[in-house]
């Protein structure tokens, strides 16, 4: 019977043979054998790439739909296509101190997926405008004529109206909430105004319109609102799985659950206007008190919510401390402290016998206005002549006396409660007199750096006031920087140094606070939160639709991705193994022909039988 052997003596000594009926099976598989064995590679490299790549795919997917999202969010300059019959509108009604303005936005329907929000923009007119209309004054000043109510109201409404298509306008919900000048009030001169609303606008216009949808609200619930939309617009609500953005580790406050969600951080917001300043932040769910009053007080500074339309899931419940500190402004402060130098600048002089400041001769030194500004404060009954030194250092020594600090733990301006802040941590955008001061002069808005905003401010308020002048004829501070701002700007400069660092006990060292007019070249409005807050049970709608579907659309969305990404693939393993068979059947074709041409010389290749051993050496 018939061998091959194998041997090798290098670089190991092994040998082995092989029977002929054994290399005949192996050189010449049955077409069964071929075509099976060319199956199960094709399933099993299909299945391999479906279970490999599809993770890939699909994450890829859901990145880049976030990714779109938030570029057209910020980036939306388009017209609103009012034609879409998709399209949802909501409408908010600011009514603010000096005005009112109404706000028209519009969402698609939302995807039915819970873990998403709506995907709220302000609606554009043909011009590509935003759509926002505002009138003077504040509806406050018809307190003692409430019947005017509703009437001071209708043109916002009737202009919003034009803009909204009037198929959508008894499934568009109004809201109506008064600020700052309503707080002021009495209550019953509140709830005049608010009931004329109530009973007037549901007969005039056919808006989605309750009770509830008219009110005053708090500063506490404005600050969140605000919190609410600057955030939104960054992004910070979109929850991505290892996409390497992830914020600090957070548990839903409230939640009962032991899982930890991983989100992205939220960005803390401060503000400090021309009357208060307004702080808002994000705090964990343990949050400690130094003594039970502090406790008593936080409750009313701390806001814990639910943006996701699902009450039972976490992922978007946050706790957000918010504090508005009255008087703590950039003109508020300037006032606060000029009362300050009047009033111990003339017991100063009545107790020595002396008259510094009551002429221009003999004026009192200010180190918060630039060298050599000569400037004229109180009633002319009481008129008080300063000239500057422009010694930012001192200046801020003297400032922090109006903080108004205590000294207990973890309190800022005025004594108040605030939590820790992380500031390992955290981000922080500085909105009004904190990008103001940084930008309009200084021109370092963007992100802070508290040793180099110091440098500056200090050579800004050291300048001769006539070299100041002379810049600013020049053109080389921002447009819309006045001769107000250049006067007060050494003052506003060491203001919010102090407020930002004495006060709030932000560290110099700080790296993560970046001062802002508008977020992606827009100026968002707390009224964008607020209709975000208070939408965010529609999706439940949707998602009962969606959830009709069920099966079938799960199925054809599975077929349509197998489809789409693997056709070509299967394709390409069809022609193979056609390929394989017509090359199987080419070879019998071959054999037959060769066996019936083979000379009888060689009957161990037609018999089967063993060959004589044929020794090869390796």
């Amino acid at each position: 019977m018939g061998r091959i052997s194998f041997s090798c003596l290098f670089p190991a000594s092994w040998h082995f043979s092989l029977s002929s009926q054994v290399l005949q099976r192996l050189m010449t598989p049955s077409l069964r054998q071929l075509v099976f064995i060319g199956l199960v590679l094709c399933l099993g490299g299909l299945l391999y790439l479906l279970l490999v790549t599809a993770k890939g795919h699909v994450s890829w997917i859901r990145k880049e739909s976030h990714f779109h999202r938030h570029l057209a969010r910020v980036t939306d300059v388009d017209a609103t296509d009012t034609s879409n019959p998709n399209l949802n509108y909501g409408l908010v009604v600011d009514c603010g101190s000096s005005g009112s303005r109404v706000f028209v936005y519009c969402w698609p329907r939302h995807n039915g997926n819970p873990h998403e929000l709506l995907d709220i923009r302000q609606m554009r007119d043909q011009h590509r405008k935003p759509v926002v209309m505002k009138i003077k004054p504040g509806i406050s000043e018809l307190a003692k004529t409430p019947e005017k109510a509703s009437n001071y109201i209708f043109p916002l409404l009737s202009f919003a109206a034009q803009h909204i298509p009037k198929n959508k306008h008894q499934e568009t919900p109004l809201y109506i909430l008064c600020t700052a000048g309503m707080r002021i009030l009495p209550e019953s001169q509140q709830e005049a105004l608010l009931e004329d609303l109530r009973t007037d606008i549901p007969v005039h216009f056919n808006f989605l319109f309750s009770d509830s949808h008219v009110e005053v609200i708090s500063g506490k619930q404005e600050g969140v609102y605000a919190w609410i939309g600057i955030n939104f617009v960054l992004g910070r609500f979109n929850h991505v799985h290892n996409d390497g953005e992830a914020g600090p580790e957070l548990q839903g406050p409230g939640s009962d659950q032991q899982e930890v969600l991983v989100r992205k951080r939220t960005a803390g917001v401060l503000d400090m206007g021309g009357v208060s300043t307004q702080i808002a932040y994000e705090v964990p769910k343990t949050v400690s008190f130094a003594s039970p009053q502090q406790e008593e007080v936080a409750k009313n500074l701390l806001a814990e919510f639910n943006l996701g339309c699902d009450a039972h899931r976490t992922e978007h419940v946050y706790r957000v401390y918010v504090s508005t500190f009255l008087g703590f402004g950039g003109n508020a402060a300037r006032q606060r402290y000029e009362d300050s130098l009047i009033r111990n600048t003339a017991a100063r002089n009545k107790l020595l016998d002396q008259h510094i400041g009551e002429s221009a001769e003999y004026p009192l030194l200010d180190p918060c206005l630039p060298t050599d500004l000569q400037d004229e404060i109180g009633p002319s009954t009481q008129k008080l002549y300063l000239r500057g030194t422009g010694d930012f250092d001192q200046c801020r020594l003297i400032l922090q006396p109006f903080l108004n600090r205590t000294n207990e733990t973890q309190t800022s301006l005025s004594g108040i409660y605030q939590p820790t802040i992380d500031y390992n941590n955290s981000q922080f955008y500085g909105f009004s007199e904190f990008y103001y001061c940084t930008e309009d002069v200084l021109r370092m808005g963007g992100d802070y750096n508290a040793s180099k905003y110091a440098h500056a401010a200090k050579s800004y308020c050291a300048t001769q006031w006539k070299t100041l002048r002379e810049r600013f004829d020049s053109g080389l501070y921002a447009s819309h920087a006045d001769l107000h701002r250049l006067k007060y700007q050494c003052f506003k400069s060491a203001w919010m140094y102090e407020v930002l660092h004495s006060g709030f006990s932000f560290p110099t060292n700080y790296k993560n606070l970046k001062t802002a007019l508008l977020v992606y070249d827009k100026e968002v409005q707390w009224t964008l939160g607020a209709i975000l807050y208070r939408t965010r049970f529609l999706p439940l709608r949707d998602m009962q639709q969606e959830a009709l579907k069920g099966a079938h659309s799960h199925w054809r969305h599975s077929f349509s991705f197998v489809n789409n990404h693997y056709l070509f693939l299967a394709c390409f393993f069809i022609v193979l193994l056609s390929i394989m068979l017509y090359l199987l059947r080419l070879r019998r074709f071959h054999r037959r022909a060769a066996q019936r041409c083979t000379p009888s010389s060689v009957p161990w290749l037609e018999e089967g039988l063993g060959s004589p051993t044929l020794p090869i050496n390796l």
